[in-house]
């Protein structure tokens, strides 16, 4: 039989007539005889009760307390979520048994807050599963190798369901969420925005890593790493959703591309904070070597980086915006903040070498009278750097200008 990995996000689970519909899905696919292994988010968004930011408002400003005890207290709500959907399988007449993270076999590294999967031991989910029984699993944490609870960052669960996926070796893993697949752009942003039929790993990951929160990229990661199906689609719908799997980007049989649609998603990431940063001027020589490995080994990351001999540009995530400013401060280099900042990404697997592209986003931006400020491109994408308050007008424009509201044949 085959297995096939079912993970409900927080809005599909976040009151009890949702919690049906999500068992009407879990016992359609037992009654298939596919043997199912069930992940679950907490419970609906901030606000509601065992909603993580919830869970994490509790201990707002509390700055001292270790890492360790807030997953700890965060990984409630996936618990709690497992526990009280259990109860509503069971209703229809399905045998469960709940596990959290660790006793499904997810074995993590120390890094409290955003571990990384180490390993996933799937001898009790195996056995569960020769037995007849559905796990309902508390996705977002795992353990570590001496048994302390951690969880897995933003969007974890995602992560918990693929890597079962990959551990099992499943059919497919379906993501279920409140929309019905992955869209060309966002919707409130372009209302004609298409459902993707098919897209393959690589366009996918970019997409997620560029703004779009469909799915985790590290889920992705772990997909391609291991050639995991994965399928996004509605619980709340009868819609296929999108299929991600090897092979399925956008050249034809012959390898041929078409430049109308070699453009796959667009997708838009904002409040990012842009920094300028100049030396002192006894500092010239590897200054920005200095720079870059201060903020490193204090956990910045930084994006778009244009660099010249007597000054830098690099951006950072709203989140990082304290830790950059008092590292700057303290190595003595001036320094001046944007806040308005955005970026707009488009992907496609097919604009690597196509002639045009880079023309036909120029023009889009023109023709709309966008500023760019910066850019940055790889085999995969072209990124704009814009004032935030164009940002809209961006993504709907390239989303007009690359034809994305048509339906494109995929492979």
């Amino acid at each position: 039989m085959a297995i096939v990995i079912q993970k409900f996000g927080g809005t599909s689970v976040r009151d009890s007539s949702r919690r049906d519909i999500v068992a009407e899905w879990v016992y359609k696919a037992s009654q298939s005889k596919d043997q199912v292994v069930v992940v679950v988010s907490a419970m609906g968004r901030r606000g509601d009760a065992y909603a993580t930011d919830t869970l994490l408002d509790l201990i707002a400003g509390k700055d001292q307390t270790p890492a360790q005890e807030r997953d700890l207290l965060v990984s409630c709500g996936e618990i709690i979520s497992a526990v009280i959907l259990a109860s509503h399988l069971r209703d229809f007449a399905l045998n469960v048994r709940v596990l959290t993270g660790g006793e499904a076999g997810v074995i993590t590294d120390d890094t409290f807050g955003d571990a990384r999967i180490l390993e996933v031991e799937p001898k009790v989910l195996q056995s569960l599963l020769a037995e007849g029984v559905i796990p309902v699993v508390a996705g977002f944490q795992g353990r570590t190798a001496d048994g302390r609870m951690t969880t897995l960052g933003r969007g974890g669960s995602d992560t918990t369901a693929v890597a079962l996926g990959a551990a099992l070796q499943a059919s497919v893993v379906d993501i279920f969420t409140d929309v019905d697949g992955i869209k060309t752009a966002d919707p409130r942003i372009v209302p004609d925005a298409r459902t993707i039929a098919e897209m393959d790993y690589e366009e996918i990951f970019q997409l997620a890593n560029l703004g779009a929160r469909v799915i985790h990229p590290r889920a992705v990661e772990i997909g391609r790493q291991f050639g995991v199906p994965i399928r996004v689609r509605s619980t709340f719908s009868e819609s296929t959703g999108t299929l991600i799997a090897p092979g399925h980007g956008t050249l034809d049989p012959w390898g041929h591309r078409d430049p109308d649609h070699a453009v796959t998603g667009i997708t838009q990431l904002d409040h990012l904070m842009q920094f300028k940063v100049t030396p002192p001027s006894s500092m010239l020589k590897d200054w920005a070597y200095h720079l870059f490995m201060s903020l490193g080994d204090n956990g910045v990351s930084v994006d778009l980086i244009n660099l010249f001999p007597d000054r830098v540009y690099f951006c950072v995530p709203p989140e990082k915006t304290q830790i950059t400013q008092d590292t700057l401060k303290n190595m003595g280099y001036a320094f001046e903040a944007y806040d308005d900042r955005a970026k707009v990404s488009i992907v496609g697997s097919a604009i690597q070498g196509l002639p045009g592209v880079v023309g036909r986003v120029m023009a889009a931006m023109a023709q709309s009278d966008i500023e760019i400020l910066q850019s940055a491109d790889s085999h995969s994408t072209i990124t704009l750097l814009l004032h935030r308050h164009s940002m809209e007008k961006a993504v709907y424009a390239l989303h007009r200008q690359f034809h994305l509201d048509e339906e494109v044949p995929r492979t």
